[in-house]
């Protein structure tokens, strides 16, 4: 990448930064992704033009459609930044690669493998010991209100207040939204509270700072051996995917899941009606007006 575009790319994702509100991940993500380009092209990226970015296409067939699609996306977004910003004339990237691919299900569970999740937490959380009780607590909010790794790992120490049924999480792009929050988990919450180190800022602490990511992936795994279910299988992502897919089952709108998963299009959302497609059967068939008419 040559001098001029890393000031380019530094500029881009100030914008993206101050604007849209991206976390640091999404800016590395960016980041790397254009640095990569960058390598493919050979060259200039923010000067390339149309004919060099439809090559792209076969010095890329060794990657995943996932990633290659990822990579486009990057730098349209970039293309389109160069040209609101009056730094480029015409945007080239109609000539990027679009590959075809099928987004993949979530993996989820079963309501009868959640519930042995649980049965396993509280039978070592009524003993009281501190991490097991911790434990129980996390299971609680990510199942019980859907939260993202990152949500959940950040809450504030006076997330959880007694007898308010909701949370209030700042999601992806630092948006706000509120969540709910039952009363299992709060009571789960109040009794970790009791045990948990004093003086910290946040709801789960761990040394100066608060549970990283990869530690409360490790412990929904653990969670998930204790009740006997393949570790694999299970994750923070995948206990979020059970608490929407559980929810739709149950009969949530689809437009009220969105909400409380935080995604800012409902096609995101609309996955899930894929994963659980007999209920939609179901529902169809139980309340579509022809339904009650005679055959």
């Amino acid at each position: 990448m040559t001098g001029e575009d890393r000031a380019l790319v530094d500029r881009f994702l100030d914008m993206l930064a101050a604007e849209a509100g991206s976390s640091r991940h999404t800016l590395a993500a960016y980041r790397n992704d254009l640095e990569r380009a960058a390598e493919s092209l050979g060259g200039s990226v923010s000067a390339a033009r149309p004919s060099d970015l439809a090559g792209l296409g076969e010095k890329w067939a060794e990657l995943s459609p996932s990633t290659v699609a990822r990579r486009a996306a990057a730098l349209r977004r970039f293309y389109g930044f160069l040209v609101d910003d009056g730094l480029r004339g015409d945007d080239p990237s109609q000539a990027l690669p679009r590959p075809k691919f099928e987004r993949p299900l979530p993996r989820i569970l079963d309501e009868d493998e959640v519930a042995r999740m649980f049965e396993s937490a509280e039978a070592r959380a009524s003993s009281g010991h501190g991490p097991a009780v911790r434990n129980l607590a996390l299971l609680e909010l990510l199942y019980g209100s859907g939260l993202r790794a990152s949500e959940l790992v950040g809450l504030p120490r006076g997330a959880v207040r007694s007898e308010q049924p909701f949370l209030m999480v700042r999601g992806k792009g630092s948006k706000e939204r509120l969540v709910p929050i039952s009363s299992r988990a709060e009571g789960a919450v109040a009794k970790w509270l009791e045990l948990a180190p004093p003086g910290s800022l946040w709801l789960f602490p761990s040394g100066k700072t608060h549970l990283s990511r990869v530690r409360l992936f490790q412990i929904v795994r653990q969670l998930a051996a204790d009740a006997g279910i393949s570790p694999e299988r299970v994750s923070p992502h995948v206990l979020r995917h059970a608490f929407a897919t559980h929810l739709l089952s149950g009969g949530a709108d689809l437009r009220v899941l969105q909400s409380l998963l935080g995604h800012a299009d409902i096609a995101t959302t609309q996955i899930y009606t894929h994963v659980d497609s007999s209920r939609l059967v179901e529902l169809v068939n139980a309340r579509h007006p022809l339904a009650t008419r005679g055959r």
